[in-house]
């Protein structure tokens, strides 16, 4: 696609655009169709500073030769293998090197990685596997979650259970069982403030609010 291609050539229906006011969008589309480093080129050739590294995920910059050679080689050896009862070594060693930077050293014991294709199924993911190790303990009562307000979780429908942002999840079914915080944002204490903040003890009081609430009853006496 020529870089300078006006957008007026392109049918923009059909894609239909997460996190985007669609209609607004398509009536003065903003068009990306290169990049290098840290810029973005748009469609009318303009440089664009990448200041979110894509959507957080090219963090390493765009257009690095070394991590696109990379990538064409194993993609020319094996580009996908199942993790359905088989494997490719590669996923075990990357998996034991995440292992040996995990945060706590080897004191912590976070040396099981599970790859997810994406931040809302890595949440997912994490729900059902704490869920599933309470069961697994013999304490399977322990169903409870408690996110935070206007805190972004995913897409997912564990995601917008435990997420803090209403429109995520104002026409959809929840987690049974979710509660939030409330957010500790305070720019009006906060702003300007060098070490330990004089106030925030009272955050440990209202999860501890949450938490009598969320008790069975029998707990709460």
């Amino acid at each position: 696609m020529n870089a300078r291609q006006p957008h007026n050539d392109l049918n923009l229906e059909s894609f239909w655009m997460p996190f985007t006011a669609n209609r607004q969008f398509k009536a003065a589309p903003r068009m990306l169709v290169s990049a290098d480093r840290m810029h973005y080129t748009s469609m009318d050739g303009r440089k664009v500073l990448d200041g979110t590294a894509g959507l957080w995920c090219v963090n390493a910059g765009h257009g690095r030769r070394r991590i696109a050679e990379a990538v064409e080689r194993q993609l020319s050896m094996l580009d996908f293998a199942p993790a359905f009862q088989m494997g490719h070594p590669i996923a075990f060693d990357f998996a034991q090197r995440l292992a040996e930077v995990s945060p706590g050293g080897p004191e912590a014991g976070l040396d099981r990685i599970f790859f997810t294709g994406s931040g809302s199924e890595s949440v997912d993911t994490t729900l059902k596997i704490a869920l599933a190790y309470q069961r697994a303990i013999g304490q399977g009562t322990r169903t409870r979650l408690i996110g935070r307000e206007r805190g972004y979780h995913g897409v997912g429908f564990g995601g917008i259970s435990v997420g803090g942002i209403v429109n995520n999840r104002r026409v959809f079914p929840q987690l049974p069982g979710a509660d939030h915080l409330r957010h500790t944002h305070d720019p009006s204490r906060n702003s300007f403030s060098k070490g330990l903040p004089k106030h925030g003890v009272e955050w440990p009081r209202i999860l501890s609010g949450l938490l009598r609430c969320m008790a069975p009853k029998r707990l709460r006496q």
